[in-house]
């Protein structure tokens, strides 16, 4: 009766505390403005720090993201004193603001999906009025953060960027490609701000503490200092009081008796709080992972230690324990975000764990020290680069691994059925950690697994031609040029994506990586073509822009020393099975830069200058057409290509964008239209899909049947599908 009155009153309370959160959202004019898109005049409390966004395969320039308040509002003749969340959309004028700011500013709100955390949007394109500093602390804090990425200036990238993100949760200066190794390790809690990471904080500098004869309220203390210190130097934004909330559960299942009993207690009040203070926490799926993360830590950690510390010294089983723990609990919402379960992530946890503390307690003292003298937090901040340099060194060869990670269905069945597997395993676990046989047999089975990963049935099939890998939003296409050879057209944007698609198709060796163009969208992942295969030779259009991923893609082909070669007019290929003519750009001079594809409303003069090739894979025709927009179709077309294909790769993610007559000139049988599920630009149009099943063609598409597979057996057109992403 008790713990049903108990129950009761919590979901009361959280009734209570929603209700309260929509009328904070809804009270005010700042919601009614953005209803009917008003013109505002505003001053903000800035809550968050500016991000960079960009839109690839777009002429929109970059733009900023903040997080901020709106304190006073005026628009439509009224004005009024609001206390209001909104996110900012602003121009490259608000790249100065800083985290605790006020400033006024001008644009017009939008309003946002319903379920959002925020009431409007606010569009800003010119640059806002500072009003004031922010407070004493937040400078403080911002001149040791600075301190800190002075003190490791000199390091290499990856170690300028990792020792930031271990201390304060900067990651700014983290390289794209590390940051992909560290996902496929599962090693991201480490460089974001988590309870996890003030956890495994914790963990090293208690024992240290102990060691020096700290004992009983003296441990409390100072992790409550090392809280404290934690949450000044990441900022008190919601993410960063959140994860300190799961140090303090830890940090009182670490100090205290009670056994897990008072951890489950703890942790229970900690989650009912932080829902009462704001309940859109319950569909975050950072919220998620860090109370699992810190459930398995202080729930499930102790017995596994006491299991393995049968037979291991007990500063070891602490070691083991803690990170299988914490990722153990969070695989089935990692496998859920990502569609994907990392294999490596507990070994890499393991082997990474003992360097954390280190790298992160020596980099809080560069910070630190930065204040008083330059010279030695450059010391102390070389002597953080070593740890760093480890964590880095398991992630990279880590994700080089086989089987580092094994795609996962991210359905309802599927993480179900994980769900059901881990909470078997934390089941039964313990019995296997007390046995070092039973241990030395999983662990074999483990590196058999990882080493030699097993395929998922029936894909890819045995006479594939062509895949159309499921990159999201973007273009990557892997033509089958023999036993683990293959050639790849375009990268999508993100090298995990299209690594898994490359490993899953057992692709070794890549002859020729063809760039269509340098958008991120289809150049983004290259990393992850380099990723543990030979690659030949890099193919690009002659149109060096946008100049940035441009020089990217150099630094890359430098770094494997990969040559790059451009196409030329018209040229004929032909590696193994595979053959191809280039039919576009027609002229486009190198050196200059210019092009005959100009940028008009229909498209950018990137995307008219892409590659189009038709190829010719063991008699099956295929048109492939990059982002080409309809001036360029109507060049190629008029250029008197024979266009005719029995396969048609659409042009710029199926956009409305696209001319019919080059459409009906190809007379495929299939098109093929690589896009991400629910993308923001609304590919493909519905009018390309009329235009296409106008001309009878079968369609194809990523976004809805994941990765696609093409085979011809007996000239009998067919599609295998995979569906890898979420």
């Amino acid at each position: 009766m008790t713990t049903a009155l108990g129950v009761g009153v919590v979901v009361v309370g959280m009734a209570v505390a929603a209700g309260l959160q929509v009328e904070r959202l809804q009270a005010g004019p700042v919601m009614e403005l953005a209803q009917s898109g008003a013109a505002v005049k505003v001053r903000l409390k800035v809550m968050g720090d500016p991000v960079v966004r960009s839109s690839p395969g777009s002429r929109r320039p970059p733009y900023l993201v903040i997080r901020a308040t709106v304190e006073e509002v005026s628009g439509r003749g009224a004005a009024a004193r609001v206390h209001t969340p909104v996110l900012v959309i602003g121009s490259l004028h608000w790249k100065e603001v800083r985290f605790g700011q006020h400033v006024e500013a001008t644009g017009r709100l939008q309003p946002v999906d319903k379920g959002s955390d925020v009431a409007a949007m606010l569009s800003s394109r010119v640059a806002p009025q500072v009003l004031d500093e922010p407070a004493w602390w937040l400078r403080a804090a911002e001149r040791v953060r600075a301190g800190l990425r002075q003190a490791v200036a000199g390091e290499p990238e990856a170690v300028r960027g990792l020792v930031p993100a271990l201390v304060m949760g900067d990651e700014s200066g983290l390289p794209s490609e590390l940051a992909e190794d560290f996902q496929t390790t599962g090693l991201t809690h480490l460089s974001a701000v988590s309870g996890t990471n003030l956890t495994l904080l914790l963990a090293f500098v208690l024992p240290l503490a102990r060691l020096i004869g700290v004992r009983a309220r003296g441990l409390t203390v100072v992790g409550l200092v090392m809280v404290v210190v934690f949450v000044v130097l990441a900022r008190p934004q919601p993410s960063v009081l959140r994860a300190a909330v799961m140090g303090l559960v830890a940090l009182a299942a670490m100090t205290g008796g009670g056994g897990t009993r008072r951890a489950a207690r703890s942790l229970s009040v900690a989650v009912i709080a932080l829902l009462l203070v704001d309940t859109s926490l319950a569909r975050s799926a950072g919220f998620a992972l860090s109370v699992l993360a810190t459930a398995g830590i202080v729930l499930l950690g102790p017995s596994w230690r006491d299991a393995l510390a049968r037979w291991m010294p007990v500063r070891l089983a602490e070691a083991v324990a803690c990170p299988l723990a914490a990722q153990l609990a969070c695989t089935p919402v990692v496998a859920w975000l990502s569609g994907q379960v990392s294999l490596v992530a507990v070994a890499a946890n393991l082997l990474a764990g003992p360097a954390v503390g280190p790298a992160t307690i020596l980099g809080f003292g560069a910070a630190g020290i930065a204040l008083l003298s330059a010279d030695l937090a450059r010391l102390l901040g070389w002597s953080a680069g070593w740890p760093a340099r480890w964590i880095i060194l398991i992630a990279e060869k880590g994700a080089d691994l086989p089987g580092a990670s094994s795609a996962w269905p991210a359905t309802v069945i599927g993480v179900a059925v994980l769900t059901l597997l881990c909470v078997a395993l934390m089941v039964g676990l313990h019995r296997i950690l007390a046995r070092p046989i039973a241990m030395l047999l999983a662990l074999a089975l483990l590196a058999v697994v990882i080493l030699r990963p097993v395929r998922s049935p029936g894909w890819p099939p045995g006479d594939w031609l062509m895949v159309a890998c499921d990159v999201g939003q973007g273009d990557g296409l892997v033509l089958h040029a023999g036993r683990s050879t293959a050639v790849v057209v375009d990268t999508g944007p993100d090298p995990a994506a299209i690594n898994r698609c490359l490993s899953e198709l057992d692709v070794k060796y890549v002859p020729v990586v063809v760039l269509t163009h340098f958008h991120a969208d289809h150049a983004g992942g290259l990393a992850g073509v380099l990723q543990g295969r030979t690659v030949g030779e890099i193919e690009v259009t002659p149109y060096f822009s946008p100049p940035a991923e441009y020089k990217r893609v150099q630094a890359l082909a430098a770094e494997h020393r990969i040559p790059i070669r451009t196409v030329t007019y018209r040229e004929k290929r032909t590696v193994g099975p595979v053959s191809w003519t280039s039919l576009w750009p027609a002229s486009v001079p190198a050196l200059t830069g210019k092009s005959t594809a100009t940028s008009t409303d229909e498209g950018s003069p990137e995307n008219n200058a892409s590659i189009a090739m038709m190829t010719e894979v063991a008699g099956l025709r295929l048109l492939l057409t990059g982002d080409l927009e309809p001036e360029s179709q109507r060049a190629v077309l008029a250029s008197g290509a024979d266009l005719r294909a029995d396969v048609l790769k659409v042009p710029h993610h199926g956009s409305g964008q696209q001319d019919p007559a080059f459409i009906a000139a190809t007379k495929a049988r299939l098109a093929i239209i690589s896009a991400g599920l629910n993308n923001d630009y609304g590919h493909p149009a519905p009018r390309t899909l009329d235009l296409l099943n106008h001309q009878g063609m079968k369609i194809a598409r990523t976004d809805t049947s994941g990765s696609i597979a093409l085979q011809n057996p007996d000239s009998y057109l067919s599609i295998t599908t995979r569906r890898t992403s979420p």
